[in-house]
């Protein structure tokens, strides 16, 4: 079992930048696909960015892409997501998780780890 945490959150104007990072526990992090959700008030978990085992493979939402940038060091079993541009519809409850089944960013359900998440608000 892996234990995830989040930091990195906090409060920015529009167009500023935040790295959200994603320390793992308890297992190597080479054992899987990692990926970055979102939350915001009244809407359901979304994902946002996702990394394969060795990196080889990336996913980006379209509402992220060209902003943010996923990453992973294996040897420091963290994370990160690079937020760049960012934008009031930005603001939400950001989550990192984790997923040893395959390579399917966008299915919230096949991840089995997840952070306690951190909170990003991007102010207009």
């Amino acid at each position: 079992q892996v234990q995830l945490v989040e930091s990195g959150g906090g409060l920015v104007q529009a167009g500023g930048s935040l790295r959200l990072s994603c320390a793992a526990s308890g297992r190597s992090l080479s054992d899987y696909v990692m990926g970055w959700f979102r939350q915001a008030p009244g809407k359901e978990r979304e994902s946002v960015a996702a990394i394969s085992w060795s990196g080889g493979s990336l996913y980006y939402a379209d509402s992220v892409k060209g902003r943010f940038t996923i990453s992973r060091d294996n040897a420091k079993n963290t994370v990160y997501l690079q937020m760049n541009s960012l934008k009031p519809e930005d603001t939400a409850v950001y989550y990192c998780a984790a997923n040893r089944r395959g390579w399917n960013p966008m299915a919230v359900n096949e991840f089995e780890y997840w952070g306690q998440g951190t909170q990003v608000t991007v102010s207009s």
